[in-house]
């Protein structure tokens, strides 16, 4: 394996090749590592017409290179002309080297899967590749998502904020693309777990729960859609408990006092509200501002579904608005309580 020097000038990029995503910070580091101790592995190119070369791997230090104003680079001529085997080597080359991201990834494969000039089967490029068939159909079904979720999709199974990893991703890759991927940014904002992720897929995939109830259950948050998976969950087991034997009798109960019966009155009035509060504030999330990427995926929703999605907004609005009335009654009395209770001390 010859590798020779040539001129910078000749060599040209492929705009075909399965990698184009290129962080900026990771090449000012690789520049910073060729100024210092060199280039330490050649590129690949093979030959095209008028005495030029094109790259078939190692494009990220070819242009580090090109941006020192290196005026040659180390290469090995390769004498492949076959299509399929030169993007087959690139995939292989790419597999193996940091950055090379989850959709860049399933973008090749669906090429090859798909494009009339390969036309490929999953199971050949299993053998070529030295990757399981379910990897390569886990990483098309990526490409069923928005453009604004293709967006957040990070390489790694490290969860963080506004980001995605392939596993968050998978359970919600057969519901409707209206529920998909609305909870997709919500799981990406929310930083929810991969099991999280499941439970909310679950519900989202129960037949008894109307489109109309999980059109609604998407304002809630990651933590509000675990709390509604976590009651659902609850019913179903309740329901399906044989009944109940019939209670015996109660037992008489004396006869009270008026004065008793008002104070029992009075202390079953404060637990019920009491009880209604803590309910309220336990299914209550804490507020958390909408992000840019949810915002932005209003233009997403499909002609269809416009109607339906304001009207559910509507709804939402209104029975918020009613809650807050109901509550602030609540806070006027207790409050005006407080004070008779002072004056009177």
């Amino acid at each position: 394996m010859d590798i020779i020097e040539i001129v910078m000038d000749l060599i040209d990029e492929d705009t075909d090749q399965p990698r184009y995503q290129f962080d900026g910070d990771a090449l000012q580091e690789l520049m910073k590592s060729i100024d210092e101790i060199g280039l330490l592995s050649p590129i690949k190119v093979r030959t095209t017409a008028n005495g030029r070369y094109k790259i078939i791997y190692g494009n990220r230090r070819y242009k580090a290179s090109k941006m020192l104003g290196r005026p040659t680079i180390p290469c090995i001529v390769s004498t492949v002309t076959d299509e399929m085997e030169i993007y087959l080597e690139q995939i292989a080359e790419n597999l193996t080297r940091e950055g090379f991201s989850p959709i860049e990834e399933a973008e090749a494969f669906h090429k090859l899967l798909n494009d009339s000039k390969f036309r490929s089967s999953t199971k050949f490029l299993s053998g070529k590749l030295g990757k399981p068939e379910a990897y390569i159909k886990n990483k098309c079904e990526l490409l069923k998502f928005s453009n604004a979720v293709k967006r957040l999709i990070v390489s790694g199974t490290e969860i963080k904020k506004d980001k995605l990893t392939e596993d968050q991703l998978l359970p919600l890759k057969d519901l409707p693309m209206e529920h998909r991927d609305p909870l997709a940014l919500i799981a990406a904002r929310d930083e929810l777990p991969v099991s999280d992720v499941k439970k909310i897929a679950k519900l989202f995939k129960d037949k008894t729960i109307s489109d109309s109830t999980k059109d609604k259950l998407l304002f809630k948050t990651g933590s509000g859609l675990i709390e509604t998976w976590s009651t659902h969950e609850q019913n179903k087991a309740e329901r399906a408990k044989p009944p109940a034997e019939p209670k015996a009798a109660p037992p008489k109960v004396e006869k009270q006092t008026k004065q008793d019966t008002v104070g029992a009155q009075s202390t079953v009035s404060a637990t019920t509200i009491e009880l209604a509060l803590q309910q309220l504030a336990s299914v209550l999330p804490a507020h958390s501002p909408l992000s840019e990427e949810m915002l932005q995926s209003i233009e997403s929703i499909r002609s269809s579904g416009q109607v339906p999605f304001i009207q559910a907004v509507n709804e939402l609005v209104e029975q918020l608005e009613q809650n807050l009335s109901d509550w602030k009654m609540v806070q006027k009395l207790a409050s005006d309580k407080l004070q008779t209770v002072a004056s009177v001390d």
